[in-house]
């Protein structure tokens, strides 16, 4: 730091983002192996995705399949695939939300 003048060494900054930057990387680790559900039909439908928003499952019960009705069970099917993805987008917040954040506080980055 400069005497008085209130600003981080530029060594201060590296280590700042060489860290934001390692902790980024293990959050989106941690989404790529995380799985969140999301269900319609009262739990007919059953989507199953990874953190990132992969469709990783679907369990379809046979009580969802009417051959005389098939567009109702594909509402289902996309109705549990948004609510998944919805969880994940929830989970993405939740994990990399205040790294996000913490690029935004430090001094001297362009965020």
């Amino acid at each position: 730091m400069i005497p008085g003048g209130g600003q981080p060494n530029m060594q201060d900054l590296l280590q700042q983002a060489q860290k934001m930057q390692q902790d980024l990387a293990r959050a989106q680790e941690e989404l790529a192996s995380a799985e969140v559900e999301g269900q319609s039909g009262g739990g007919l439908v059953k989507a199953t995705v990874n953190g990132s928003g992969e469709l990783r499952g679907l369990v379809i019960d046979p009580k969802a399949v009417d051959p005389e009705d098939t567009e109702t069970l594909a509402d289902l099917v996309l109705a549990a695939v948004h609510a998944a993805n919805d969880n994940a987008q929830r989970l993405q917040q939740e994990k990399l939300g205040p790294l996000a954040q913490g690029l935004g506080g430090m001094p001297g980055l362009p965020f």
